[in-house]
Parts: structure tokens; C-alpha cells; sequence
């Protein structure tokens, strides 16, 4: 597998360096509008009057009757009135806008826009040319929408190289997104755990700069891994666990770890799920993915930190061999689970691996995992959970979801909800017995396993996929988090 490109180019040039005769797109406001020497004096003036009716959104200018070297779309720039969240929407409609248009190569003057003034412009709008051209083809060859637009230019008066730099970062974000999405999005016959573990090689030998281990069953068993294998037992697909490491920071430096779930498809095991959208299941590796991605990502941009990252990947299946309710495990940390239900599977090869990665003396622990339902009943569709044993790295992560709109929230886990887990028959319980506060109680079963270092819990359950319509799909969420944390924080 490589690493996925929609589009051949994302680049940041100079006015004089932009080819005249390609697409053009500009913003239209009263104020930075009137300084734009783009258009003549008369052609502003056709312009302003046009948008003087505020229920006007886009203008279309021929070339042929313009005079102009090449056509152009001038759009109403983003209302600075309105929330933070529609300015990602407006982004995504300035591609949209492109692909109405059937442009190949495009030209869009960035720095026409308010929103320049803002440091992440650049970067969020690359990110977004390259992730709104995000198409699944793999399985629907013959109904796939052919993408147009191939190459996006930035036009700015004067192009730093810092500015350069950050165009660079944001394609490569939206690349590393694209490329978690493209995992997530394959049937479960196709993206089984083998098939992503190879698929991590290919990566790694397209981009280069990082090495992969992939541990089998085997290697799992003289471990200790029970909680891991316990998943995998009733599929005939067998569990992997696979290492990413780079090492592009100081030598003995502690490296960052990133650890993500990566259950390929999950029917609940022998604690059936109900049959209805089962299909979304295929969603369940999100966590998984989204390191993947990341990991990309960071190499891609050679970023100056060491970066380690481990996805655990299995299959949950309720097979003759499967796990049973009432079982009991002993996990590689010696702490022994009994599994109440065994489709809370995503803690259990969660808690091996996290075990697993304090073999790196990890500067901080981050695991991303599509871990509970209840975290959709409490945060929908709009953030990702947060939970931790240390406050700063916490505070570091809601920070990077809302510089990069992959918005995050911390929810608490006081010790009182450690009680829920208490078991008879084993040092802990894999579930509740109710149904209360299932996504604390799901990070209080995790830091039962990362008492030896700082760590954070993202439940993105909520946030990894959009299951319904013609949208359907996975989103590379929380990529953009997990790369803003990394860069941040070398």
C-alpha cells in the first residue's frame, strides 16, 4: 500500500509565480477587497455591487468577458461573525465550488481572505484540499467518481519559506488522514489483520524513515498477551500486533506513544451484537487507522521527534473456539480479567499493547480507540472523549482538537468509578455490570495497565465514521489532533 494522495500537488506559491491562464479563486469582502490588485478599478466596482446583496455567495468571471488571462470564481469570504465550526464547512465548500466547475489545476488567492491573519489558514486550507478529495474506489471500480481536480496552488503576495513549510505540513496531514480513511473504509474480508499489517510495510517502504515489527500469535502467547488473544480466539483470521518506530529526534530521546485499536471487524463475539448497521463494525479498527495515519504523516514531514506506534488488530467473531462470557484471562501485566462481555473487546487487546509499549520508556502514552457507544450518547457526532492520568498531557490533547477542529472532551474518572470494575472471580472486570458511565469505565479498565507512565485515553467512537447517507464513510479523525499533539510537543 502507499501512502494516499487525491491530489498530485498542494503548493504555496508567489503572485508572480501562479500560472494566470489556470482556474482562479478569490474572496469577496467590503475591507479586503478593496486593496485586492487583482482586478481593475471598474471590475471591483461590477464585483462590490454584485455582493452588495447579501444573499450572494459566489460570482463566476469569464475570462472571455472579462479580459481576464483566465477565469475566475469569487466566493464571499467566511463571515468572521459566525462559529468556528461552519468555517470548516466553508472550507469545504471552496473545493466543492471546484468540483462544480470541473477545474484540473487551480489557483486559489489565499491571502485575499480575513482568515489569513490567521497562522493555521494555510495549513487547514491544504489539509482540506487534499482531504474533501478523498474518493473510495477500491471495491467500486466501476461507479467511482472520477476526481478532476489534480494540482492546488496557494497564492500569496510574498511566500515565505516557513509559509511553505506549513503548506507542506497540511497536505501531508490530509495525505496521513486519507490514508487512515482508505484503511477504514475496506470491507472486513478485505482489511483483515493481515492485510493492514502488510499494508503498514508497504507504507513504510513507500515513504521511508520508519520500521515496522509485527508480532504473531505466537510471539503474543510467550508474552503473556491473554487479554489480546482472547479476542482473536473465535476467528480464523489471526491478531497482530504491529510496531511503527521513527526516529527522527535526539538519540535517547524519549519517544512519544501513540497506541490505537484496531479490531478489523467486531460482532460482539459470543455477546452477539444486534443485527442492525453490524456493517459499521468494519469502523471498529478507527483507532488503529488513525495511528497509521499519523505515523505517515510525521515521517512524510520529517518531523524532528521519535515517535513510536502500536496497533493491536484482531477480529471478534463468535466461533466454536470463541471467548465466553464468565471466562477468565491473565493478561501480560499478570492482572487477571474476567470478561463479563465479550463484546467490550476493544479494552482487552488495548491493555495488552498498552503494556506492551513501556518496553520504549515512553515520554507520554496516547491510545485512540472507537472504545464505547456510550461516548455517542454523550458527546454525538461533534467530540471525542478525553480521559487520563495526568492533567498537563490531558489539557495538551484538548488543546490540539481545537486548534485543529477535531474537537476533544474531558470527561472525568475519579476513583469512585474504579468500583464499577470490582470482580469475584478476578482481579477485574472487563465491563460494568450496568450500563452507567460505560466510557469512564472502559478508560478506568485502560490506566489499570499504564501506572507506569503519563497517558491519555480518546474514545472516538463518535467522531471516526459518519454512518449514515450518502457521506458514509470514515473521516481520518483524530489524525489532525494526534499530528498537532506530536508536532507541539517534541
Amino acid at each position: 500500500m502507499k501512502f494516499y494522495k487525491a491530489l498530485e500537488s498542494v503548493k504555496l506559491k508567489k503572485y508572480s509565480e501562479v500560472d494566470k491562464k489556470q482556474f482562479a479563486l478569490t474572496f469577496y469582502s467590503k475591507s479586503e477587497f478593496k486593496s485586492s490588485e487583482l482586478f481593475d478599478k471598474e471590475l471591483k466596482k461590477k464585483v462590490s455591487n454584485f455582493f452588495a446583496d447579501e444573499k450572494r455567495s459566489s460570482l463566476f468571471l469569464s475570462k472571455e468577458l472579462t479580459g481576464l488571462k483566465g477565469d475566475f470564481l469569487v466566493l464571499r469570504d467566511f463571515n468572521k461573525n459566525k462559529s468556528e465550526y461552519k468555517k470548516y464547512a466553508w472550507m469545504k465548500g471552496l473545493f466543492a465550488n471546484l468540483d462544480k466547475y470541473a477545474v484540473e489545476n487551480a489557483v486559489i488567492y489565499a491571502d485575499t481572505s480575513y482568515l489569513s491573519k490567521d497562522d493555521n489558514f494555510l495549513f487547514d486550507l491544504a489539509k482540506t484540499a487534499e482531504k474533501t478529495s478523498y474518493r473510495y474506489t477500491d471495491t467500486n471500480p466501476n461507479t467511482k467518481k472520477e476526481l478532476i481536480l489534480k494540482n492546488v496552488s496557494l497564492a500569496v503576495e510574498s511566500a515565505s519559506a516557513a509559509q511553505k513549510r506549513v503548506v507542506e505540513l497540511g497536505y501531508n496531514v490530509g495525505s496521513g488522514a486519507n490514508t487512515a480513511r482508505n484503511l477504514g473504509d475496506r470491507p472486513a474480508n478485505h482489511a483483515t489483520p493481515t492485510y493492514i499489517a502488510n499494508a503498514v510495510k508497504g507504507l513504510a517502504k513507500d515513504i521511508g524513515g520508519f520500521s515496522v515489527e509485527i508480532l504473531e500469535e505466537k510471539d503474543m502467547e510467550k508474552l503473556g498477551m491473554g487479554c489480546l488473544l482472547s479476542v482473536s480466539r473465535g476467528s480464523i483470521e489471526p491478531a497482530k500486533l504491529v510496531t511503527m518506530q521513527y526516529k527522527g529526534g535526539k538519540k535517547g530521546a524519549k519517544p512519544i506513544v501513540l497506541v490505537g485499536k484496531g479490531v478489523t471487524f467486531d460482532t460482539g463475539g459470543i455477546s452477539l451484537k444486534p443485527p442492525q448497521k453490524m456493517d459499521e463494525m468494519k469502523w471498529d479498527m478507527s483507532g488503529a487507522g488513525s495511528v497509521i495515519g499519523t505515523m505517515c504523516a510525521v515521517a512524510k514531514s520529517k518531523l524532528p521527534v521519535n515517535l513510536v506506534c502500536t496497533v493491536a488488530l484482531s477480529e471478534n467473531m463468535p466461533g466454536s473456539k470463541a471467548t465466553k462470557p464468565g471466562d477468565v484471562v491473565t493478561s501480560m501485566s499478570g492482572q487477571t480479567v474476567e470478561i463479563l462481555n465479550t463484546d467490550a473487546e476493544g479494552r482487552l487487546v488495548l491493555s495488552d499493547a498498552l503494556t506492551y509499549v513501556g518496553k520504549y520508556d515512553p515520554k507520554v502514552v496516547i491510545n485512540t480507540a472507537t472504545l464505547t457507544g456510550a461516548v455517542v450518547v454523550a458527546l454525538g457526532s461533534v467530540a471525542a472523549g478525553v480521559m487520563g492520568n495526568d492533567q498537563k498531557l490531558v489539557d495538551e490533547i484538548l488543546e490540539a482538537g481545537q486548534t485543529t477542529g477535531e474537537k476533544a472532551w474531558q470527561l472525568p474518572m475519579w476513583d469512585e468509578y474504579q468500583t464499577y470494575l470490582d470482580s469475584n472471580f478476578a482481579d477485574i472486570a472487563n465491563i460494568a455490570p450496568g450500563r452507567a458511565a460505560g466510557t469512564i469505565e472502559g478508560a478506568c479498565f485502560l490506566s489499570r495497565f499504564t501506572k507506569d507512565y503519563r497517558w491519555a485515553h480518546i474514545d472516538i467512537a463518535g467522531v471516526a465514521d459518519i454512518g449514515e447517507g450518502k457521506a458514509k464513510g470514515s473521516t481520518g479523525v483524530p489524525v489532525g489532533l494526534l499530528f498537532e499533539y506530536v508536532k507541539s510537543n517534541f
